[in-house]
């Protein structure tokens, strides 16, 4: 058994070398069946701990060795690679410039580390073969040792159950061993391919890094052109817009006169009509003639040559210079200045220039028709005309104020009659409803008669009955007719009286109507007021009857004798629980219901 158990204690050192050669790796789910069942195992437990360190398994022989290490939890590393880069991003806001790295360099720096960190790690795992290597030997010659000098001495004796339990063992350790070694040439693998991909990465950052150098020298020389470009196109845009100033202001001049030439022309205009008016009507309707025989003149000549000038070009040439009105000089003005005005308006909107040439070729054509011929050669005869003119407005002033002064008096006397008029229709019209309320009253009292006479004249109604009515009737209109005018002492007869009232009250009515309304106002006002206050004296004296009713009441109870109530005092009996009557559902809501739960359930 000492043999063994140092068998054992060698091998579980060869393990443990093996796993921290492995690193720290996730065991695979054989391992744990086969751990599960050495652990099963009575008296197993000492062998097969496979801790990181002997000590602690010497310590906690039941500790797991398959447990991830601290150094590989993921949370942890998250975290602090998050706190790493605060901390970088902190510092850089206080490094200046030149100290400052880009990402290339970033990235080649960790490279760089990386591969030194690999390297580092690659000689650590050949120091430990090297050394488990010697562990091994040194174990291997111990046994040696240690099986020759108990060759000398008797051994125990052993059962073959313990021995198959022994050889069990050391198959079961030595599977675990082999399973560890294929565990370690997979991770030896993966760590190679590993290898591989990052120097394939680090080929195809270092291409993209070019490339993007590459792409700032290019954008940056793009960027460089098309700031020239620009200055270029802007030195360009505003010698533009400085010439188009130039024009604008030079076409704002050349409309302010035109416009102010314009103005003249139409004051001459006026002005000519003026005169023409003026002029006798023999000299006008000679003008017209000549006018028109110039006109069929010209016309015939532009239908043999249109080279020759016009005659009317002609009599404005050869007019003499006494004739020749400022009118004239301004339309020679207008004709030196239209040349240029059509080759400074081109740029300007097409509505613009056809209306300027459709304005100037009306005005030019009408100008050239027209000769500047004017009757009026002595500014006496327009004095002299001034005053006849001025002599008949002074008649015609006279004639059409006298005029004015009929016309007034004629609308006075038409609003007077009017006014009139109206008022008599308006009385009329009154006079009409009081005519038609009057004989409607008249006919509501005659068939009130015929009806009393019809009720007298029944068989139903007997003598006695009818002298009762009549003596009855008698002494109300009695009261009435001593209420209105007096006492009957000459003893008139019912209808004699009933007339007697019917006149006083008619002549009440009209001496109403003469009162002013003013008056009727003033009364009704004075009436409502004793309305209101014997209104408000009556409620006064209700409020205060209530009052005192109340009051009584209350000195009522507070002397009335208090009545103790002894015993139970009488209860309503609980109403019985009310019947809740089922709904009966029709058939068609159970159909319904039936194909909602089949579409839904099913």
């Amino acid at each position: 058994m000492s043999v063994l158990s140092s068998s054992h204690s060698a091998l579980s050192q060869e393990t443990h070398s093996t796993g921290a050669i492995s690193g720290s790796t996730m065991p695979s789910p054989h391992e744990e069946s086969i751990s599960e069942s050495l652990s099963s195992k009575p008296g197993m437990e000492t062998y097969l701990v496979l801790s990181e360190f002997p000590e602690e398994g010497e310590e906690n022989p039941m500790k797991n060795p398959f447990t991830i290490p601290p150094d590989l939890d993921v949370f942890l590393i998250r975290d602090k690679e998050r706190k790493k880069a605060k901390a970088e991003r902190e510092k850089m806001k206080t490094m200046k410039i030149h100290e400052k790295m880009t990402y290339s360099t970033k990235v080649k720096a960790k490279q760089k580390g990386f591969r030194k960190a690999l390297q580092k790690e690659e000689e650590e795992e050949n120091r430990k073969q090297a050394t488990d290597e010697e562990r091994l030997k040194a174990l291997q010659e111990c046994l040696s040792w240690k099986i020759a000098i108990k060759k000398d001495y008797p051994l125990e004796k052993e059962t073959f159950r313990d021995y198959i339990n022994d050889r069990r063992e050391i198959f079961l350790l030595e599977y675990a061993m082999a399973v560890k070694r294929e565990e370690i040439q997979r991770i030896e693998n993966i760590a190679k391919k590993e290898e591989k991909k990052l120097e394939k990465a680090e080929h195809r950052l270092e291409k993209d890094v070019a490339m993007f150098d590459e792409f700032l020298k290019e954008n940056h020389k793009n960027s460089v052109q098309a700031l020239k470009i620009a200055e270029k196109e802007s030195a360009a845009k505003t010698k533009k817009i400085t010439e188009i100033q130039m024009i604008n202001s030079q076409i704002n001049n050349l409309q302010s006169d035109i416009s102010r030439f314009e103005n003249t022309l139409q004051e001459y205009k006026i002005y000519k009509d003026f005169l023409y008016q003026l002029s006798p009507k023999e000299w006008q309707e000679e003008r017209v003639k000549k006018n028109t025989k110039q006109l069929k003149t010209a016309s015939k000549a532009n239908k043999e040559s249109a080279s020759p000038p016009t005659a009317a070009e002609e009599g404005y040439t050869d007019a003499p210079s006494s004739l020749l009105s400022a009118e004239s000089l301004n339309l020679r003005l207008l004709r030196e200045i239209r040349p240029q005005l059509k080759s400074l308006l081109k740029p300007l909107s097409t509505k613009k220039t056809s209306s300027l040439e459709e304005r100037d070729s009306e005005t030019c054509s009408d100008e050239e028709d027209e000769e500047p011929e004017l009757y009026f050669t002595d500014p006496q005869q327009l004095l002299s005309i001034f005053t006849e003119m001025e002599e008949e407005n002074l008649s015609f002033i006279q004639n059409s104020q006298e005029i004015e002064e009929c016309l007034d008096e004629l609308q006075n006397t038409f609003i007077t009659t009017h006014q009139r008029t109206e008022q008599e229709i308006g009385q009329l019209k009154q006079d009409m409803v009081n005519l038609k309320s009057a004989i409607a009253k008249e006919e509501e009292k005659a068939a009130d008669l015929k009806h009393r006479v019809q009720v007298f004249s029944s068989e139903e109604h007997n003598a006695d009955v009818q002298d009762k009515m009549l003596t009855s009737l008698n002494k109300k209109v009695q009261e009435v007719y001593s209420q209105c005018i007096g006492d009957n002492e000459a003893n008139l007869p019912t209808v004699q009286m009933l007339a007697a009232i019917e006149k006083q009250l008619s002549d009440l009515l009209d001496n109403l109507e003469r009162v002013p309304p003013e008056k009727i106002a003033q009364i009704e006002k004075a009436k409502e007021k004793e309305r209101r206050i014997r209104l408000r004296e009556e409620k006064l004296k209700q409020q205060k009857k209530l009052q005192e009713e109340r009051l009584q009441r209350a000195l009522e109870r507070a002397q009335a004798t208090i009545k103790i109530k002894t015993g139970r005092r009488l209860m309503f009996r609980s109403s019985p629980p009310a019947k809740k009557e089922k709904k009966k559902r029709s058939q068609e809501q159970m159909d319904k219901e039936k194909e909602e739960l089949l579409y839904y359930f099913t």
